[in-house]
Parts: C-alpha cells; sequence; structure tokens
C-alpha cells in the first residue's frame, strides 16, 4: 500500500485507512510512541499499562511454566 504525505498546517499527516485501524485496534485517540531506525518511521501504539506491566505479565508466564524448577533451583543454592 503506498500512501501519501497531506499539508495539516504547518507539518504534514499519514492517513491510516479503517481496516488498518481495526486490525491493530487503535483509534484516533490511541497514542502512539515512534520512534526511526535512520530509514524507517516506526509508530507502536503504547500499551495502556506501560512496559512494566508487559514485563510483570511475562515473569507470571515463566513462573507459570517453570516454576516448580527455579523454585527447586533456588533450594539447592
Amino acid at each position: 500500500m503506498t500512501k501519501n504525505l497531506i499539508k495539516h498546517g504547518n507539518s504534514v499527516a499519514i492517513v491510516i485507512d479503517k481496516p488498518i485501524l481495526e486490525l491493530l485496534n487503535i483509534d484516533a485517540d490511541t497514542p502512539f510512541d515512534m520512534t526511526t531506525d535512520g530509514r524507517n518511521i516506526i509508530l507502536s501504539p503504547r500499551s495502556e499499562k506501560g512496559p512494566q506491566a508487559d514485563v510483570l505479565a511475562s515473569l507470571e508466564k515463566i513462573n507459570r511454566k517453570f516454576g516448580r524448577v527455579l523454585k527447586k533451583l533456588g533450594e539447592g543454592a
């Protein structure tokens, strides 16, 4: 899909089509982090929970999967 920038005051904007918005479950009120790799613009929707919640969710998943093994390793030390 090719998109063109459009003039928006003293800035430019890009229109994101409705099917893409629905696919990503985002809307006009979704906050984004914008980064670049020097050639590409990378837009990432911000998690409402924040990065700490993502880490905690990952730790919970690891603990569910490997909790018994990790506990045994800790007891052996």
